[in-house]
């Protein structure tokens, strides 16, 4: 059912994104009188799920849901309908179009998916505001992956700055981390100031080990589900209790719990906790894998969060600057795939559906409809043939030089950009498949 959840989301964020991409370039195109031949959502090699003729355009739906296409007539495309291009040029073809009315046709999506990014981010701002965790909130500091605990941080630091820059919200320390490189950071340890340095390497290893979280808020162990086979469960422990001891050892946080029960697998031990303000304790079998069965409550839901709600105006401002901070975030974490850790980080569809949640939930689907509209404005606008960006590439050497650029040459280049974007894709979702059976 978690599948069906997440994939249902995602063929519906795509299905949005595609259906107004693709009406970014069909609108344009035919406003300046340019036949378009088919609109499709989805591919349709061999037979399409649906189609209607409606005047001199197919409208239809294909079976393979890998994007979506309009044919426009007399241009060099995925189709390489090389016969049309033989016959002399006609006046509702692209090709007799001015460059200028061309590039407009060939900028039209990327242009939708920008300012439909921004549009969707203005509307959760409207809606639901800006949530984020203070750095004064953490109050108990942070929790540290292994990674971050060779570097010399500890559980229970208190971040102040990144290579002496006040942080101000917890969210922004790992973003800054990963995508500014800061050199250090400043923390607050028991009262007294540190000074981590942050090794050049930092990010890499992170990438290698493929760690998604290396800090989190730190916060304490209250239970918040249990798994199918739980001890603490069986035990009769039950949602909402708070966990303060381990065979009669205060243990607070749950990152204290992890490496005393590692010790203790398929052993007995009593666990000390709080349910409803009075102090009890159970008698609980530890599994072979040193675990105690329980979800703990994500330390978002127990520390003190700020919603900042914004009007319909202000929400134009703010849901700008949240489309223009995602691009600036993605451009800057681009250049990632180009090292061997990042090229293994790179995911298809099974990536892009762990993205939803496993419940349906509408904020998270339309911020991360926002982003991946964003992400797609970027991806499509980069001067690969095959792709808008390589179109755009053309038609601007056409305009500067004021010469066509010549037809094999098109052809030959939008076979390459086919035949590397079909490389990338049967790469990114092997990586998926791999990363499945690896784990």
């Amino acid at each position: 059912m978690n599948v069906l959840i997440q994939g249902g989301q995602l063929i519906l964020s795509l299905s949005i994104l595609i259906i107004l991409h693709e009406a970014g370039h069909f609108i344009p195109a035919r406003l300046f009188k340019i036949r378009v031949e088919k609109f499709y959502l989805f591919f349709d090699p061999w037979f399409s799920l649906f189609k209607h003729k409606k005047g001199d355009t197919e409208y239809g739906i294909g079976w393979l849901p890998l994007g979506g296409y309009v044919k426009i007539s007399g241009m060099v495309d995925e189709s390489m309908d090389k016969e049309q291009m033989k016959l002399p040029p006609q006046d509702w073809e692209f090709r007799s179009k001015p460059a200028w009315q061309r590039l407009i046709v060939m900028l039209g999506g990327v242009t939708v998916n920008i300012l439909l990014g921004f549009l969707i981010y203005m509307m959760i701002a409207f809606t639901w505001g800006e949530t984020t965790l203070p750095m004064a909130n953490a109050k108990y500091g942070i929790m540290c992956d292994s990674v971050a605990l060779n570097i010399g941080l500890k559980n229970g630091d208190k971040i102040v700055a990144l290579e002496g820059k006040k942080v101000e919200e917890f969210n922004d320390v790992r973003r800054s981390i990963l995508l500014d490189k800061p050199k250090t950071i400043e923390v607050d340890r028991n009262g007294e100031t540190k000074i981590i340095a942050i090794p050049d390497t930092f990010v890499k290893t992170l990438m290698s080990k493929e760690v998604r979280s290396f800090l989190s808020p730190r916060s304490l162990f209250v239970a918040g589900d249990f798994d199918a086979t739980s001890n603490a469960k069986k035990a009769g422990m039950k949602k909402g209790d708070i966990l303060v001891s381990l065979n009669g050892k205060k243990l607070v946080f749950f990152d204290e719990y992890l490496p005393v029960l590692s010790q203790l697998k398929s052993q007995h031990v009593k666990v000390g906790f709080v349910r409803d303000g009075q102090a009890k304790e159970l008698d609980v079998q530890v599994d072979a894998n040193g675990k105690l069965g329980i979800f703990a409550v994500s330390p978002y839901q127990l520390l003190n969060l700020t919603t900042t709600h914004y009007g319909f105006f202000e929400s134009i401002p703010k849901g700008v600057e949240l489309g223009i901070n995602t691009l600036s975030n993605y451009v800057k974490q681009f250049k990632l795939i180009f090292t061997k850790e990042g090229a293994k980080q790179i995911g298809g569809f099974g990536a892009f559906a762990s993205m939803f949640g496993t419940t349906w939930e509408w904020e998270s689907f339309w911020r991360l409809t926002a982003f991946i509209s964003i992400i797609l404005a970027f991806m499509n606008i980069l001067p690969i043939p095959a792709l808008d960006g390589g179109h755009v590439m053309f038609l601007l050497y056409e305009m500067i030089t004021r010469r066509k650029p010549n037809q094999k040459a098109m052809e030959y280049a939008q076979l390459a950009g086919m035949v590397l974007l079909l490389a990338l894709f049967l790469y990114a979702n092997g990586n998926d498949v791999f990363r499945h059976f690896r784990n």
